[in-house]
């Protein structure tokens, strides 16, 4: 197998004068809480473009792509900058904000020797020693964006392919800002501008719920010791991406409303219930029926809110809902109960839940610590709603999606869109029992998209 080589790294910057006006932009609770968790790494894999696709020959692909690279930072101008930390010294806490001072974003060019499309593709779990070196900022944990660049991409140039690879501050963005900069970029390389709303930075629907900024009481002492820092023995974790076609979703779906006599559990919520019962299965394997499990799930509530903050915002604007049994219960009231469970717990995410979350966060500020997350509680991030397959740079779609290392624990599934219209995949992490319990569940795997 070949080897990542670097063969350019480059600050780039917005291609247009940053106002130097715009100053600083506050961190809200919601982006707060992820302070001490990694950053987000998102990347997709093309197939080789053809060499003339730039209809430029004067200038190559790497230059064309940190070309539109800097032109979308005109437009994401935040992303270029870093964060900034006050000390109030008169009650010892710390305040965030990021200070849009157009230093730069990293831009890194790279090649993986002898790696081709299918070595990332082919294998049944994922190879994590080749798709996580595809990506920068690996263990940088988000408070370090003081002197860590916000965004970082590196494009890694296969043997037949090409692989781009975004890692972001995940207190500056959640999923959706995160997305909404790939759409923004590869429109860029394609067309030469976008057509994408311009990102909303202004904080003004906090008026009256809370004020800015935020202060975190002793936050120093609350930093993580390390990677290693549980008191859990470590683990041996693998990954493997799950796809589930259309029509899979479909019947899921349509056997769990019916056993509940309902129509409201939309398909993303079959899925959860599903993904919760069948783990749960194989954990009846190695442990007591009364144990509890926990399935968290990422809710937006961007369209929750009164008036609705559109999806253009660039911060965080998710809660953790949480629904839990034990395991016992789970697999004894079965596929619906489970399905019917995700949909209560979304549908209770409501605009007085986040004023709520706010006003306790304020009392009381609890930040996330993603590393020591005790065995049975399932997390479950992005969605199947982001526009993945058509960050199209201008030689075709994307074929597939990864993530790297950040924020992956035990019960880690992170849900995408599948390259089929309608279809979604997981991109599991668990322990290497658990992928091949599922994979020996003849009624999992029946559901599963070879």
């Amino acid at each position: 197998m070949g080897h990542i080589h670097f063969i350019s790294t480059t600050t780039v910057q917005p291609s247009s004068q940053i106002d130097q006006s715009i100053g600083r932009i506050e961190l809200t609770p919601c982006d707060l809480q992820l302070i001490v968790v990694d950053y987000i790494q998102r990347g997709i894999l093309f197939h080789k473009p053809q060499s003339d696709y730039t209809k430029d020959p004067n200038k190559s692909l790497i230059e064309h792509l940190k070309a539109s690279f800097s032109r979308s930072l005109d437009i994401f101008y935040p992303l270029a900058g870093r964060l900034a930390i006050t000390e109030n010294d008169q009650d010892n806490t710390t305040s965030f904000s990021v200070d849009c001072n157009g230093v730069g974003a990293e831009f890194v060019h790279a090649a993986a020797d002898g790696v081709t499309v299918a070595d990332v593709l082919d294998p049944i779990l994922v190879p994590d020693d080749i798709v996580y070196s595809f990506f920068l900022l690996n263990d940088v944990l988000n408070y370090q964006g003081t002197s860590t660049p916000l965004l970082a991409v590196q494009i890694t140039e296969l043997a037949d392919g090409i692989f781009i690879g975004l890692s972001m501050n995940h207190s500056v963005v959640d999923g959706t800002s995160f997305w909404n900069f790939f759409n923004s970029w590869s429109e860029i390389s394609r067309c030469g501008k976008t057509s994408q709303p311009v990102p909303i930075f202004g904080r003004q629907f906090l008026d009256g719920i809370i004020d800015l900024p935020v202060r975190i009481p002793h936050f120093w002492d609350q930093i993580p010791a390390g990677k290693s820092s549980s008191s859990l023995p470590p683990v041996l974790l693998q990954q493997r991406v799950f796809h589930f076609s259309k029509g899979k979703i479909a019947e899921i779906k349509a056997k769990e409303n019916s056993e509940m006599g309902t129509n409201k559990i939309s398909s993303l919520q079959a899925l959860l219930g599903h993904l919760w019962l069948c783990i749960a299965r194989t954990e009846c394997l190695c442990s007591s029926s009364d144990q509890e499990t926990k399935y968290k799930v990422l809710i937006g509530m961007r369209q929750r809110l009164k008036p609705p903050l559109l999806d253009q915002y660039l911060g965080n604007t998710v809660l953790f809902g949480v629904v839990k049994s034990t395991i016992g219960n789970l697999v004894e009231q079965g596929l619906g109960w489970a399905a019917w469970e995700m949909n209560r717990m979304v549908a209770s995410q409501t605009e007085q839940e986040v004023k709520k979350f706010l006003g306790d966060w304020m009392e009381s500020p609890q930040l996330i610590r993603v590393h020591g997350v005790t065995n049975r509680i399932l997390l479950t991030g992005s969605s199947p709603r982001f526009n993945v397959y058509g960050n199209d740079f201008g030689w075709g779609k994307p074929v597939a999606v990864r993530s790297s290392a950040g924020n992956k624990y035990d019960g880690k599934l992170t849900v995408f869109p599948g390259a089929e219209e309608g279809s979604i995949e997981f991109e599991a992490c668990l322990t290497c029992e658990t992928l091949q319990a599922l994979a020996d569940d003849a009624e999992f795997m029946k559901s599963v998209t070879k």
